[in-house]
């Protein structure tokens, strides 16, 4: 049965994270790109999230977490580049 899921789970993601892919590229502004990457990333770590459970190794959640932190502040650092055209203040 969670032979099926995983299954399921990776198609799933797979197929967001293609469609996420095609926004970035084709977006029509920046912030719809920045939101779409913003989405890449959390769906890259579900993707980890899925292999670390598939192969049974606390790796991959690490690495999922340190993915998260970075995601974050890369999110935060493009929102305040968007809106006030600097990174530091």
């Amino acid at each position: 049965m969670i032979a099926a899921a995983l299954l399921f789970g990776f198609g799933a993601v797979s197929v967001s994270l293609l469609l996420c892919l095609y926004r970035v590229i084709a977006g029509p502004d920046l912030p719809d790109r920045i939101v779409a990457l913003d989405t890449l990333y959390i769906n890259g770590i579900a993707l980890l999230v899925l292999v670390g459970i598939s192969f049974n190794d606390s790796v991959y959640f690490e690495s999922a977490v340190l993915i998260a932190m970075m995601g974050f502040v890369s999110t935060v650092a493009w929102c305040k580049h968007v809106i006030r055209g600097t990174i530091i203040d």
